[in-house]
């Protein structure tokens, strides 16, 4: 589900997109030609590269601790994304994520103290990623193309990471108890900017006068349909998954079903 990488992510990116903080530093995430990059950048102070006892790390044990700690927070994640879509907050629980990541429950209480941390991330991580996906709704770009494109990478995002969406449409169903103040700020400000654009579209004559906050709303219903509802999917499907040529006959019925009538 993660693809790990070196990050040579600008200082810039890193500090805007960093989710998380740990002895040894920053992690982020982002997406790029569908494929989710993991990333692990350290803080600059000489304490990141000192071992549990005090004393310095050869090159050599510090890369291969970056690697074992690089490879914990990604089954930690992953493990997290499938407890709490399947269970809940209230139902997960660490020695749950700990069972399912195979590793010992201190382990994760080590990179993420309580349960709610681990939470936050995990949900977090998921609206970043969705977040990258509309990178190319931006005012100079053309409108099918765009929204084409959001829409292909949703309904992919549906496909390979059904549990965060899961977990998502869980939290938003139980009024957001953990992160309403995140829907408040990141995702207010985030549909805002993806609003004015819209609103320019429509004055520049690209597309039809319809209401841009309705139009995002009917995308991400119609998308995160296909992994919050898959069991009911494959049911109709005479009980199998979608397969490659399904997906992307499903992908083009979406594009035509919800652009068709606000694109020239």
């Amino acid at each position: 589900m993660f693809a790990k990488h070196s990050c040579n992510c600008s200082k810039k990116i890193q500090e805007k997109s960093k989710i998380a903080a740990g002895i040894f530093g920053w992690f982020h995430f982002y997406l790029q030609d569908n494929q989710k990059y993991f990333c692990l950048f350290e803080k600059t102070t000489a304490p990141a590269q000192i071992n549990k006892t005090g004393k310095f790390m050869r090159p050599q044990q510090y890369t291969k601790q970056k690697k074992n700690r690089a490879q914990n927070i990604e089954n930690i994640l992953t493990a997290a994304e499938i407890i709490f879509a399947q269970f809940g907050y209230n139902g997960a629980s660490i020695s749950r994520i700990a069972e399912e990541a195979g590793l010992p429950k201190s382990n994760v209480v080590y990179y993420f103290s309580t349960k709610e941390l681990l939470y936050r991330t995990v949900v977090e991580d998921i609206f970043n990623v969705w977040r990258a996906a509309a990178d190319e709704i931006v005012e100079d770009a053309d409108p099918r193309e765009a929204l084409g494109s959001y829409i292909d990478t949703k309904m992919e995002l549906a496909r390979t990471r059904p549990y965060g969406s899961m977990v998502w449409a869980n939290e938003i169903i139980q009024g957001a108890p953990i992160v309403q103040d995140y829907l408040e700020t990141e995702l207010r400000s985030w549909t805002e900017e993806r609003v004015n654009v819209i609103h320019k579209w429509i004055a520049a004559g690209k597309i039809r006068p319809i209401s841009p906050k309705h139009l995002l709303f009917t995308i991400w219903a119609t998308t995160q349909h296909y992994a919050d509802f898959k069991h009911q999917i494959s049911t109709l499907n005479e009980g199998s998954d979608l397969n490659d040529a399904q997906w992307e006959e499903t992908k083009q019925a979406v594009k035509e079903l919800l652009l068709f009538g606000i694109c020239h």
